[in-house]
């Protein structure tokens, strides 16, 4: 097949390009970056720079793809993060429709089902519904749970202080994933027929912050490292001392506010999802000793 991938050479569309072209399959790779065009290549890659701002770009870039997957790359300098989301969805519908692609794997977000009140997660929301209104189009929506390199950003936090921690508890439950499980997922459904419009959840592990906190500790030899709750006040403006943007702090501060409160995972398990992913979090444990 000819499948059109976006996200560059990111921590899931690098992966999934590789198990695609493994397999078999011409891949172009939609990248921003003039500087990956080698790098694209080298994996067998057909390489397309350009924006997703541009829709005829992307529109030139699905033409002749047999399946195209879709996500929204982390943009910090937005101002209003939902409307980035959905206008780059609104992009995304013009060019698959002008392109006349038939079959479309989204990257979405566990807590997509609900309409605002979760961050940057409410433009996820917004992408499905846009991109819903295709017809003749097969969509699946990869729901994906909290990245485990998410925790990353705590490298610091933890050199510092000594402890991990956000504006959530001890206790409270993280449903997470990691990168080269999606990938896997989103290589299976672009090789796998479906139609209509649907959802898939893709997780890895179920776990507490307190069991997280132990198996980080851990692996980094802090056995005695705690999850530390801090106030939306504490935390807004930790990440602002951080360097991140006031409005994206706050969208970050809204999304760990649904955490705290649960209402991410409602949806997920009200369809009885369990972790599908061979990546549990004592394996990333690993990964984060060889950053930390």
């Amino acid at each position: 097949m000819k499948i059109t991938v976006t996200g560059s050479l990111g921590n899931i569309s690098k992966p999934l390009a590789k198990q695609l072209i493994a397999a078999g399959h011409e891949v172009t790779i939609i990248s921003s970056n003039a500087d990956k065009k080698e790098a694209i290549e080298a994996l067998g890659a057909i390489a397309a720079i350009g924006s997703i701002a541009d829709a005829d770009f992307l529109t030139r870039a699905f033409t002749g793809a047999d399946a195209v997957y879709t996500m929204v790359p982390p943009n910090f300098g937005t101002t209003n993060y939902r409307k980035y989301v959905s206008d780059s969805a609104k992009n995304y519908a013009e060019a698959v429709q002008k392109a006349g692609i038939t079959r479309v794997v989204n990257l979405s977000s566990i807590g997509a089902d609900i309409d605002g009140g979760t961050g940057q997660i409410s433009g996820m929301h917004d992408g499905e519904m846009v991109l819903n209104k295709l017809e003749n189009v097969a969509i699946k929506h990869l729901r994906a749970g909290f990245f485990y390199v998410n925790f990353f950003a705590n490298v610091a936090m933890i050199k510092n202080m000594g402890i991990i921690g956000a504006n959530y508890g001890s206790n409270t439950r993280l449903v997470m994933v990691h990168p080269e499980d999606i990938a896997a997922a989103i290589a299976e459904e672009l090789q796998s027929p479906f139609t209509g419009k649907s959802v898939r959840y893709i997780t890895s592990d179920d776990r507490t912050t307190t069991e997280i906190a132990a198996i980080l500790g851990a692996a980094i030899d802090k056995p005695d490292l705690q999850w530390v709750e801090f106030t939306d006040e504490q935390a807004l403006g930790g990440m602002i001392q951080a360097g991140v943007p006031e409005y994206i702090a706050k969208n970050f501060v809204e999304m760990n506010t649904a955490v705290r409160n649960g209402i991410l995972w409602k949806d997920y398990d009200a369809r009885g999802n369990k972790p599908t992913g061979k990546i549990k979090l004592e394996d990333f444990a690993k990964e984060f000793a060889g950053r930390f």
